[in-house]
């Protein structure tokens, strides 16, 4: 069975990275041959969200849209098409509605964000929000023959407008995100990894850091902020660009993982469409973590064991102390947490579900 898999973003996005590129392996081993077509190319991607590059940004989404419709000179070798939230990043879905209706070729669409929640983007503005054309997602549910989503609430929605949903979360590989063994000759590490559209959420936490670092000695690592010069007075601070070949080498070097959402600050169904992918992470490499219990963050792991859940600034405070102060409970809830994904969310699991998914849009009964 060949499989053709259109993605926004290229391998350094996670979405494309975990929910498309992962499997190409695991599904060629259950006779799926899954080919990943991403819309913008490394270097756009890196520019997107930076305001002065926005004329070679403009020239290359242009010369995205054109090598998106080569792509699909290739449905006629798939048996199926797999959209990773949508094919072009702006406007109408002009190419999932020539694979459906022209090429006749069932589509798969994978949904691990709320897209079909508007917002308007910190980058570009209500220009962007028109250019993005948010109402695509429902066009997209409906087409499709099956929606995968990454969590309960996503699937939900896409339910409610008639869609068949299968439940895949994004998952890590286990055998690449593993623990290793920290010095403890240094300051504890809170460690967060995200990217500027979801730094606002951690730098809602920052008056909690700054009461801990009165009678506790840590640093804060951040990675992928977008943001040079970040400032928490009388925190240590070390603030990283994100660096796919760094990725894990970076989650491994916390002692202690930072989730923060703050669903006020965008609207709160996007929030809550969040896949809760950075606790999977957390827990593979074996450290405890501090999450808002918002979207999925909600039910991965589990609370008391292998993390705690914070709402309020005095949560988030008595939480962090009490992993700051005891070393041997952050062993204790970061072994539990590894145990947890390796039980619950391993890759060969999720990769049978999206090999039956397939298949079942596809018409093909076989076993996965």
């Amino acid at each position: 069975m060949n499989v053709l898999g259109l993605s926004s973003y290229p391998v350094e996005a996670a979405a494309t990275r975990y929910r498309l590129e992962q499997f190409v392996g695991p599904l060629a081993d259950r006779g799926i041959t899954l080919t990943v077509r991403p819309f913008l190319d490394s270097k756009a991607f890196e520019m997107l969200y930076q305001r002065h590059a926005l004329p070679y940004t403009a020239v290359a989404l242009m010369k995205s849209g054109l090598r998106r419709l080569k792509d699909l000179l290739l449905l006629s070798q798939a048996d199926a098409v797999l959209v990773q939230r949508e094919a072009m990043l702006y406007g109408p879905p002009l190419i999932e509605w020539l694979a459906v209706r022209v090429f006749r070729r069932p589509l798969v669409l994978d949904l691990d964000d709320a897209t079909y929640v508007p917002y308007t983007s910190p980058t570009y503005g209500k220009f962007g929000q028109a250019l993005k054309w948010f109402s695509k997602t429902d066009d997209l549910i409906r087409w499709a023959r099956v929606v995968t989503c990454g969590n309960r609430a996503i699937a939900e929605y896409a339910e409610s407008k008639g869609a068949t949903t299968r439940i895949i979360p994004t998952v890590v590989d286990s055998d690449v995100f593993v623990p290793k063994p920290h010095m403890s000759d240094g300051p504890v590490v809170l460690g967060w990894i995200g990217t500027h559209s979801t730094f606002p959420y951690l730098r809602a936490i920052f008056p909690v850091l700054q009461d801990l670092a009165r009678t506790h000695r840590f640093k804060i690592k951040i990675v992928g902020a977008g943001m040079e010069g970040v400032n928490i007075p009388g925190v240590e601070v070390e603030n990283l660009e994100w660096k796919l070949e760094r990725e894990v080498e970076d989650f491994q070097s916390f002692d202690i993982g930072l989730y923060p959402i703050d669903p006020s600050l965008y609207a709160e169904k996007w929030a809550a469409g969040k896949s809760g992918f950075k606790a999977v992470q957390y827990m593979a490499i074996g450290i405890p973590y501090v999450a808002a219990p918002i979207g999925a963050a909600a039910d991965i792991g589990e609370a008391g064991v292998t993390h705690f859940h914070a709402t309020t600034n005095h949560q988030w405070f008595q939480a962090l102390e009490l992993l700051l102060s005891d070393p041997e409970l952050r062993q204790t809830m970061g072994a539990a947490g590894r145990r947890h994904v390796v039980e619950h969310y391993s890759l060969s699991d999720q990769a049978d579900k999206l090999a039956r998914a397939l298949r079942e849009a596809s018409g093909d009964r076989k076993s996965s």
